[in-house]
């Protein structure tokens, strides 16, 4: 690789400290590097004049890889910029579990690999998710983790139907639905019971949040499945989209949420030899 972008997480790495040992231990090895911001900080946040942070989306037309520091959360944003421009993405750890990361902070040397191109390239699959609205698409992303579908905090239930190319799969009451792919099956689907199921893996997981009886249960589908998620009546009661965590979309009753798998996928770098199972393993037993 001759040139890598790298995105700090302002407020995990206030000092800037990972970033800059990381640029110098790429330099060192040849890799032209550029620093940039993948998201605005609160206009109180001082940043240090010693760095040039660069605009994102210029520097990732000429580059090779993007590395971003942070925690799952950092990675998954800075993922989508990536994926925009088709070129890999690797994560150093600097939050506290970090699934998706690659790297932890001890273990910043190893970036050199970047520059011999010692690494292989994992691809992930992802979600394309619509909300439609009277027929019209008014929210459109792209999900490495999940979709949510959740009930407001002052809602008792929402009522969701979940159909397969048309077919109802599953109708129930409760808190919400995650829908989401191997790579996020580790996430919110993991704490609302559904199956860890190996990243490498092409598939739909639909798992229900606290329904309230005993008939829904996590369910996997192929990738060629095409979801529609229908939203009860909701009357007063709040009910909510989130893509990936972010911006939480207001949904109605009567609104429909279209998931399927992208086109592309995701690409993430691996410069170590370690399982996922292994990984499973230290991880979840912190």
């Amino acid at each position: 690789m001759k040139k890598i972008v790298l995105t700090p997480n302002p407020y995990r790495d206030r000092a800037f400290a990972h970033v800059l040992r990381a640029r110098q231990i790429l330099t060192d090895a040849g890799v032209q590097v550029s620093i940039c911001l993948s998201f605005e900080v609160d206009k109180s946040f001082e940043l240090p004049e010693s760095i040039a942070f660069l605009p994102l989306h210029e520097e990732l037309k000429t580059a090779d890889a993007l590395v971003c520091f942070g925690g799952d959360g950092t990675i998954l944003h800075a993922s989508k910029a990536a994926a925009q421009h088709d070129i890999p993405i690797l994560g150093v750890n600097i939050g506290t579990v970090g699934f998706m990361a690659e790297l932890e902070a001890s273990e910043m040397e190893l970036l050199s690999k970047l520059a011999t191109d010692d690494y292989v390239i994992d691809e992930r699959m992802l979600l394309y998710v619509r909300l439609l609205r009277e027929g019209s698409v008014i929210y459109r992303d792209y999900a490495l983790n999940d979709a949510v579908i959740t009930k407001g905090a002052v809602a008792r239930v929402i009522q969701t139907a979940v159909l397969c190319d048309g077919v109802e799969a599953m109708s129930f009451s409760g808190d919400g639905l995650i829908v989401a792919t191997p790579t996020g099956s580790t996430a919110y689907s993991m704490s609302a019971g559904g199956p860890i199921v190996e990243p490498q893996a092409d598939n739909i997981l639909l798992t229900p949040i606290c329904a309230h009886n005993l008939q829904p249960r996590s369910l996997i589908a192929s990738p060629e499945r095409k979801i529609e998620v229908r939203v009860g009546r909701v009357n007063r009661r709040n009910a909510f989209l989130s893509v990936d965590g972010g911006k939480a979309i207001r949904v109605f009753g009567g609104d429909r949420i279209l998931v399927e798998a992208a086109r592309h996928k995701t690409k993430l770098l691996k410069i170590k030899n370690t399982s996922f199972f292994d990984m499973i393993k230290t991880k979840l037993n912190q």
